[in-house]
Formats: structure tokens, C-alpha cells, sequence
């Protein structure tokens, strides 16, 4: 349960960081998805779906629609490795006990999804136990992962076959549901280049002073 605690304040406490900065500079969260973009590295910040939900929902007054559309649109998904740490399955009675609401919305992000899943796939009972986010068998439990896929615009791996590995096995379902969804990020990025794009007066400074003693960056 700690685990999720900790999960959940650092995730609400981001979240709602992001949408002051973001009224601070907006006089609504009708663009919010145009000026923010949130990241969910493995499923550990998934809940991040669900809150950011809830603070639209509860704390902003917005229409379910609305919020659902902001909240797709803002988030995109990283599948980080295919062991079973990044496929976090929460006890849907833990959930129950420390954040209820949440759970509330996450039932509800559930039987809309599966209703557009009947709907391509109509007769299909076991896709639909696959493809819930709930996972029924052999205790309820919260599938982190699900709700990550189903709550963001872009899920990715981070090497070629990794991401193949996602669409033909882990997330087979979900990738035949959404190709256009999944796409491959290869991971890593050099720390110059990152310096460069990150702060480039540092980069320029260390440049400068690299220069004097005959160095290069």
C-alpha cells in the first residue's frame, strides 16, 4: 500500500503543479493538452490517468468528454521493459481503502472503453477480459498498464524489437485495437546532446571555457 501512496502523492502532486503553471498562463484548461505533455515511464505514474480525470472532473467542473479528450491527448506511454515490475496489478480492495474516487473513475474509464471494444469486436468475450482493466481472476485487481494504454495518445518501447515484442505479445491486444498508437523510441540520449537542448547557456559556457584551454565539447 505504500507503494501506491507514494506513487499516487508524487503523481497528484506533479499534476496539479503542471495545471497552475498552466492557468498561471491560460485562462482555462481548454488547451491544456496543447501546452503540456506528460510521460508515463512503465506504469508506476499510470495512476496519473485517473487523477488527472479527477481534477478535471471534480476540481475543474469539466464535462467527462472534455476531460477524457484532454487527458488522452496529454499523456503518451513508455513501456520501459516487459518484466512483470512494469505491469503493475494493484488489489482492486487496496484501492478501495486509499483512493476510492479513483477507483470510481477508473470503473467508469473501463466500461466506456470496453463498450467501443464490443463494438469492433462484438461477440468477443475473452478479448474483452484480456483488454479490461480490471482483471478478474484469481482476485480483482487494478491493471496499471491497461490503464496507461487506454488513457494515453502514444504508447512506445524502447528498442526495435522490444516494441515489436509489445505488439505481438504483451500488448497484442491493445496494439490490433490501436495500431496507430504504437510506435519505437529507441532509449537513451547522449548527455551533450542533452545538455544542449536541456540548457544551452550551460552548454555555451562550458563551450567557452573548454575553448580557452584548447579543448572541445
Amino acid at each position: 500500500m505504500l507503494r501506491l501512496e507514494q506513487q499516487y502523492f508524487f503523481v497528484s502532486c506533479s499534476l496539479q503543479d503542471i495545471i497552475r503553471t498552466h492557468l498561471s498562463r491560460n485562462p482555462n484548461l481548454d488547451n491544456f493538452q496543447e501546452k503540456a505533455a506528460i510521460q508515463l515511464n512503465d506504469t508506476h505514474p499510470s495512476i496519473g490517468v485517473a487523477e488527472l480525470m479527477r481534477l478535471l472532473v471534480d476540481e475543474h467542473d469539466m464535462e467527462w468528454e472534455k476531460a477524457w479528450n484532454i487527458t488522452q491527448n496529454t499523456f503518451g506511454y513508455t513501456n520501459h521493459t516487459l518484466l512483470s515490475e512494469a505491469l503493475e496489478r494493484w488489489p482492486v480492495s487496496m484501492f478501495a481503502t486509499l483512493l476510492p474516487r479513483h477507483l470510481e473513475i477508473i470503473y467508469e474509464i473501463n466500461f466506456r472503453f470496453l463498450e467501443k471494444v464490443k463494438k469492433r469486436y462484438p461477440g468477443d468475450d475473452g478479448r474483452l477480459a484480456r483488454m479490461s482493466l480490471i482483471e478478474e481472476f484469481p482476485e480483482k485487481r487494478v491493471r496499471m498498464a491497461h490503464l496507461a494504454c487506454a488513457g494515453a495518445h502514444a504508447i512506445n518501447g524502447v528498442a526495435a524489437l522490444h516494441t515489436q515484442l509489445l505488439k505481438t505479445d504483451v500488448l497484442r491486444d491493445f496494439y490490433e485495437f490501436c495500431p496507430e498508437k504504437f510506435t519505437n523510441k529507441t532509449n537513451g540520449i547522449t548527455p551533450r546532446r542533452w545538455l544542449l537542448i536541456s540548457n544551452p547557456k550551460l552548454a555555451l559556457l562550458i563551450t567557452e571555457k573548454l575553448a580557452k584551454i584548447g579543448l572541445r565539447i
